[in-house]
């Protein structure tokens, strides 16, 4: 009996003497190396004094880079005991990262067992909270010249979406004579190799998030949250997510989630890791512009935008409640009043001209400033840019540094869940670290995705040397200096910091090489 109490008192002496060690510190193996998944996550929870404990960059996936797998489970273990939670890309402990996880060779057995890697890492570290994050792999309307499909994608991506549009919709509802003709000729018209190889590949890593959700339900993640890639309401992304969704709905949603998105599922997670922390449960308000609204169907994803909001402010672990008034944070959602979404580079819709729209989803939004709701604003009228239109209210206006978050970078559950997991941190945040965050977006969101990435692209057809948009090789330097001289003019012309903050040491450069992401940096001096 002696020897049982020592051995409980020891235990309790270690556990204490380990959390008080691990502080507000948070283990984070993020999905690949891009800004928006790695450093701007990081730039938020810093502002709340945590630190996020990040493997070494060579392991971490990056555009030529797949991810290193085994050596990220060995930084794991020698890691964990410093901290208290860990926020987990099943994609690149698994595969190396999310690039990694489209276009990988892996035999099931590898797969399953890094897959049960979690497992072990649970059982030796029972006292780390592990809130893991993964996708559903995605179907893209076509292949273009990306490198991030096989090969074959290239040329016959079109019809790998509408071939699998077609077999999803057969299983929800009756296929009319003429589609029933279009499946079976494409389903000719694709060579049997690469349907076999396309499809094989994702019942693997379908089968390994099937066996996430079970350990969900066994209690070996404390959360998981299943993205869906780049998807469609008809699609093979969707129609693997039905099958998991049912697997999980024992379970309830504030244990498991299978929603649209994928590099907002990180930022989302590491919210609910610090709210846990802070022992709080964020209240969240959301309105929606007139129309269409909740219902809008928002290009790149599956399920209608209210459906991805609601399930992003249960992923960060708040909770939706109607009234604003009692609200830690409004979000206000920017759609269009016929449920339409665009490309932000479109110059021809992304003018900045005042629509009708644009001025009733203003109203509100005003309303609630002037009473002193801290408001967001999830700007998904355009998708891979901000909404030009907006971002000139905001800044007639004065309004870009009364607002607490600001999202509208790449898809619309990229840019509310971002905002989501975002926002509702900021309640703990002064008024300089807000704008901080605020810039952030605005270089990125507004000044570069909806406007200078378009004359990036341009001028890169025109410089001398081998590179494209999307690998730039020789082209990089001399783009990232007239990059770097056009979102400063863009600065000087529309972004007004409050109380005399000014920034300094700004540099932005373009971190994948390719110009579809920037990754801007700066101090706010006083």
């Amino acid at each position: 009996m002696r020897q049982v109490i020592f051995l409980l008192a020891a235990l309790i002496i270690f556990t204490t003497s380990t959390a008080f060690a691990q502080g507000k510190k948070i283990l984070y193996v993020p999905i690949d190396s891009r800004p928006c998944n790695l450093y701007q996550v990081e730039q938020v929870a810093e502002k709340l004094g945590y630190e996020i404990l990040i493997p070494p960059a060579e392991l971490i996936g990056t555009r030529e880079n797949r991810g290193e797998p085994e050596k990220l489970w060995a930084w794991l273990d020698e890691t964990a005991p410093q901290a208290r939670f860990a926020v987990l890309s099943t994609d690149s402990l698994i595969y190396g990262s999310l690039i990694a996880s489209r276009l990988h060779d892996l035999d099931a057995e590898t797969i399953l067992s890094r897959a049960e890697n979690f497992k072990t890492f649970h059982e030796k570290y029972p006292y780390l909270q592990i809130y893991a994050f993964g996708t559903i792999m995605r179907t893209p309307r076509s292949g273009s010249a990306s490198s991030a499909e096989p090969e074959y994608y290239k040329e016959y991506g079109a019809k790998f979406f509408n071939y699998t549009a077609l077999l999803d919709k057969q299983e929800t509802e009756k296929l009319s004579r003429g589609e029933r003709r279009e499946l079976k000729k494409l389903e000719a018209d694709i060579p049997k190799e690469y349907l076999d190889d396309w499809f094989k590949r994702r019942a693997k890593n379908s089968d390994a998030n099937e066996l996430f959700v079970k350990y969900t339900r066994a209690g070996v993640f404390d959360y998981f949250l299943l993205g869906c890639d780049d998807s469609a309401i008809y699609s093979q992304t969707h129609r693997e997510s039905r099958r998991l969704t049912e697997l999980a709905s024992d379970m309830g949603k504030t244990v498991v989630q299978v929603t649209s998105g994928a590099d907002e599922l990180g930022m989302l997670m590491v919210a609910r890791a610090i709210n846990t922390d802070l022992e709080q449960r964020p209240f969240v308000s959301v309105m929606y512009n007139e129309g269409k609204g909740a219902e809008t169907f928002p290009t790149y994803c599956n399920e209608p935008i209210g459906v991805s909001v609601d399930a992003a402010i249960i992923a960060a672990g708040g909770l939706r409640i109607p009234n604003p008034e009692r609200a830690d944070l409004v979000i206000a959602v920017n759609t269009r009043k016929n449920g339409k979404t665009f490309e932000s580079a479109v110059a021809k819709k992304n003018k900045g001209k005042p629509r009708g729209d644009l001025k009733t989803f203003m109203e509100p939004v005003k309303k609630f400033l002037a009473k002193g709701y801290p408001v967001a604003i999830a700007d998904v009228s355009f998708s891979n840019g901000a909404d030009n239109a907006l971002m000139n209210e905001l800044k007639k206006n004065d309004l870009q540094y009364r607002i607490r978050a600001y999202g509208g970078w790449n898809t619309a559950t990229n840019s509310s869940g971002f905002l989501i997991g975002a926002g509702v941190l900021t309640t703990h945040m002064d008024d300089k670290d807000v704008a901080e965050l605020l810039t952030t977006r605005y270089l990125d969101d507004w000044a570069y995705q909806a406007n200078v990435r378009q004359e990036i692209v341009g001028a890169s057809y025109g410089i001398a040397g081998e590179g494209n948009p999307l690998n730039l090789k020789e082209k990089l330097l001399p783009l990232e200096k007239l990059l770097n001289e056009r979102m400063r003019e863009f600065i000087a012309a529309n972004i007004k910091l409050p109380n005399h903050w000014r920034l300094e040491d700004f540099e932005v450069t373009l971190p994948w090489q390719r110009t579809f992401e920037c990754d801007p940096r700066f101090e706010l001096g006083d």
